[in-house]
């Protein structure tokens, strides 16, 4: 394991704050990646981890990725990113929470927070009760994952677009990694839009109702990868695009909502070998912080919908650029949102 220093030089935030209250056992680390764009936001997760830098570097990690998605999505937003050390089952308390409430608060707005892993939409009342730098409790935008699952669509649309000449979905086979809450959404835009679809998950439950709703094709979680289709979505866990899997794709297009697909960097080059287009995650799932903007610029679901539609246009230029310049399109999605977080930093 790295130690703290070592992962703060290899990520380079503007600022990391640790935070202990003795009374509530409140243990946070809140990072600042970047406030080039804009305040820094990001979600808090309750989690236990092995040790206090495997948190940092968690932390660290996702900070880095909400500056890219904020940029990426043209959202006048830094990237940050909050963990709390402990159980969330056994440790949670609405002393703990307040306590959290009053730390976000001392950033003045310069970080705002919103629900991640341990943490849901009750826990963020209490914490609303000392700061009014959250989103998510206002009731403005009702459902994040509908909103990121109509950025998908659009997403996939433009790579239809790229790789076949227009965004008609009618018969392309799409295969779905999960059917959680944004895979029942994006399962259900597909079959509006005409497309047959794969789905797999390991909840039964979540299979059963898209299978009896939608009538998609049931396949095992070791099959899905392999599954003869147009489109694969993962919708699920992340690091699924790795050695192992990438050689048995089956499509010409990869484009879902999970988060860090791929397992390493490298593994984009690796697609992009194998001629598969590779939608990058942050561009293609911003839907769900696009929602979450609008709840903290009061704005509404109608407009938090519209501005997931251009992820379509967003998507497009990257892969153009990629195109152009012969290069993989995680990179031109990365040196296109670099420019701009540097063009920014020099005013």
């Amino acid at each position: 394991m790295k130690t703290a220093n070592e992962l703060i030089a290899e990520y380079q935030p503007e600022e990391v704050h640790y935070h202990h209250d003795p009374k509530t056992n409140l243990k946070t680390i809140v990072v600042i990646h970047s406030t080039a764009l804009g305040p820094a936001t990001g979600g808090t997760r309750f989690m236990m981890y092995p040790v206090w830098e495997a948190a940092l570097e968690d932390g660290l990690r996702l900070a880095k990725g909400m500056t890219y998605k904020s940029a990426a999505a043209g959202l006048n937003f830094g990237g940050g990113k909050a963990v709390i050390l402990g159980d969330a089952k056994k440790d949670k308390t609405p002393a703990l929470l307040r306590a959290y409430g009053k730390f976000i608060d001392r950033f003045n707005g310069r970080f705002t927070t919103g629900e991640d892993v341990g943490m849901g939409y009750e826990d963020f009342l209490t914490i609303g009760q000392e700061t009014r730098h959250v989103a998510g409790t206002k009731g403005i935008v009702t459902d994040l994952a509908l909103v990121t699952a109509h950025g998908i669509l659009y997403g996939i649309r433009a790579c239809c677009k790229a790789v076949y000449g227009n965004d008609s979905l009618k018969g392309k086979r799409v295969a779905v990694q999960g059917a959680g809450k944004v895979g029942y959404h994006l399962i259900a835009r597909l079959h509006e839009a005409g497309a047959q679809m794969y789905v797999t998950d390991i909840d039964k439950k979540s299979l059963e109702r898209v299978q009896k709703e939608f009538n998609v094709k049931i396949v095992e979680p070791t099959e899905v990868y392999a599954t003869e289709c147009d489109i694969f979505s993962p919708c699920a866990l992340g690091g699924i695009l790795n050695d192992q899997t990438i050689p048995l794709l089956n499509c010409q297009i990869v484009a879902g909502s999970a988060n860090n697909q791929l397992k390493e960097t490298r593994h984009g080059d690796r697609l992009h070998e194998f001629g598969i287009l590779y939608a990058p995650d942050y561009v293609i799932n911003a839907g769900g912080l696009i929602g979450g903007a609008q709840e903290l610029l009061n704005g509404s679901m109608q407009k938090a919908l519209k501005d997931a539609e251009a992820i379509y246009d967003r998507l497009l230029a990257i892969l153009e650029k990629s195109k152009r310049e012969r290069i993989p399109t995680h990179r031109a999605a990365d040196i296109m949102v670099e420019e701009k977080i540097a063009k920014a930093r020099m005013g």
